[in-house]
């Protein structure tokens, strides 16, 4: 009960609220009082969500705002089935899941198509579910090496000379990749197969003259591409390679006239077969809730802004 709950009871409150019901607590057992309607509401979410704590989840507050969304859309039955398809566990031996339809459906992709754009805002899990298929595949010899690349561009400000080696330049860049490396397989882990050549972490610029054949590459930030590498990119894949490329077409960090190389290449490759395309929306934003609320109000204020634009042109 204290799991489904929450501390202080803030997931029941939050239950409450949303389904316009009374929940009373006493020892062991739940009174839910509100019309008929409401009450078969409350009891299909609770059960989802009791379902989900069996299952050794830790009911978090993301768990709770999904199985609302899935209940309003009548498919909250699907909150257990996303729940089974584990990816694999980080060295701490926490499960890695998808944890909303449209990561389900990205994962799902990563694993039937030869390359996946997976497209949408911040917190979605592009890059990190896809890293954690990446490293999946490699431990079960499916690959022979992951190779991780993004383009080195500053996010709107100039960094001017940094210090150091090659490596030490651009690793900075790099950063987000090689936090999601180390909670997955380990920093000892991670570093023996980076001696060994089996990892690469790389910018976009080194990728130009090669031929990736068997292995996992991910493309992440694709957004700061220009087309004329996203074509580089996507005519490095080799036989046997898996390709995923990540990125988020509201966040570009390009100069303000040019071109994104993934939005040519969205439009170029919509109609390919062995690609596919995976949106993600605010509804699959998967870290603290004030970032979904932030997201959606990014998207509707952007696109009241287009709106007004259509208007003036028309004038």
């Amino acid at each position: 009960m204290v799991n489904v709950f929450g501390q202080f009871d803030k997931h029941l409150k939050k239950i409450e609220r949303a389904l316009n019901v009374t929940v009373v607590t006493r020892d062991d057992s739940v009174k839910i009082l509100g019309n008929e309607a409401n009450i078969k509401s409350a009891c299909s979410v609770f059960e989802q969500l009791i379902k989900l704590a069996g299952r050794g989840n830790e009911i978090t507050e993301q768990n709770v705002d999904y199985t609302l969304t899935l209940h309003r859309q009548a498919k909250e039955s699907l909150v257990v089935e996303i729940d089974k398809d584990t990816i694999c566990h980080t060295i701490n031996g926490k499960p890695i899941k998808p944890k909303t339809l449209g990561q389900k459906a990205y994962v799902d992709a990563i694993r039937s198509r030869m390359v996946v754009f997976g497209i949408g805002p911040a917190g979605t899990g592009k890059t990190y579910l896809a890293m954690a298929m990446a490293i999946t595949a490699f431990k079960n010899e499916e690959v022979n090496r992951i190779i991780l690349t993004r383009p080195a561009i500053e996010a709107g400000e100039k960094l001017g000379f940094l210090p150091g080696d090659l490596q030490s330049k651009v690793d900075p860049y790099l950063r987000p990749l090689y936090d999601a490396l180390y909670q997955i397989m380990g920093a000892e882990s991670f570093q023996k197969n980076m001696e060994k050549g089996l990892i690469e972490v790389a910018p976009l610029a080194y990728m130009r003259g090669r031929t990736l054949d068997n292995a996992f590459i991910i493309l992440d930030e694709a957004q700061n591409t220009t087309p004329a590498q996203m074509k580089m990119f996507l005519t490095r894949i080799g036989f046997g390679s898996k390709v995923v490329i990540t990125g988020d077409a509201t966040q570009k960090d390009l100069a303000p006239q040019a071109v994104s190389g993934l939005d040519v290449a969205l439009r170029v490759l919509k109609k390919v077969d062995e690609i596919a395309i995976c949106p993600l929306t605010s509804a699959d934003v998967v870290r603290h809730p004030l970032v979904q609320k932030i997201v959606t109000a990014y998207e509707d204020y952007e696109n009241r802004a287009r709106d007004r634009q259509k208007k003036r042109v028309r004038k």
